[in-house]
């Protein structure tokens, strides 16, 4: 997954990590934060192709509040092997709304409504050439996942509440460019933007109540092809 950072700058200490429910008054607080935001699109151009990713809320076992995150496949021509929000590239006059739940249904099988769609964070354009929309959306209650292997390797179902741990995001700098690099520390390793763009924005969004941006974020150099 690239090169280590030499030096990582966290980004504000937030407290500790902790179980949120998956319950009608956590989806109502969702809904009512996405209405409060304005959402930063970034206008239609030739050169950058649209895509979208849905940053679905689903409850796991316990009736704990989790995203769904997955490992691309390994013989993937491009990404190969990266973290990724369920997501792709939008097809013909596809709404991002559209797009995310298509691509959630091919990629992990949840199938969703117009109605469990929550809102959207901000677009962010990739080093690669895409526009990505991220959707926010609602799912069940113990999704059972339907994987195609050959784009996801595995599947993770992250509590929510894992994102107000302390270390959470953190900045580099790197030679390349004169932007940050963004990660996040998950599931024992870190994640990096763009798909840790859209993990920080949904949980200063979300669960912070902060609207912070992040399109001026840099992605590492491994992820600029």
């Amino acid at each position: 997954m690239g090169a280590t950072p030499a030096v990582l700058k966290s980004i504000a200490m937030q407290p500790a990590a902790a179980s949120l429910p998956f319950d009608s008054t956590l989806r109502a607080r969702i809904e009512d934060r996405l209405a409060s935001i304005d959402p930063r699109r970034v206008p239609p151009d030739g050169a950058l192709r649209r895509a979208a990713v849905a940053f679905v809320i689903v409850g796991d076992e316990h009736g704990e509040a989790c995203f769904v995150l997955t490992r691309r496949a390994s013989g993937l021509r491009r990404h190969s092997g990266q973290w990724a929000i369920p997501g792709g590239r939008s097809d013909g006059d596809e709404t991002p709304a559209d797009t995310a739940r298509r691509e959630l249904h091919e990629e992990v099988g949840l199938e969703l409504s117009d109605s469990d769609v929550l809102g959207c964070l901000d677009d962010y354009a990739t080093r690669s050439g895409y526009v990505i929309s991220p959707i926010v959306c609602w799912g069940p209650s113990r999704p059972v996942l339907d994987l195609d292997r050959t784009e996801v390797a595995r599947a993770h179902l992250v509590p929510l509440g894992r994102l107000l741990a302390p270390d959470l995001a953190a900045t580099t700098a790197i030679p390349e460019s004169d932007r940050p690099v963004l990660s996040v520390g998950l599931l024992g390793g870190r994640i990096f933007a763009p798909t840790a763009a859209v993990i920080f924005q949904a949980r200063e969004w979300l669960l912070m109540e902060r609207a912070t941006r992040v399109a001026h974020f840099e992605q590492p150099v491994f992820a600029w092809k």
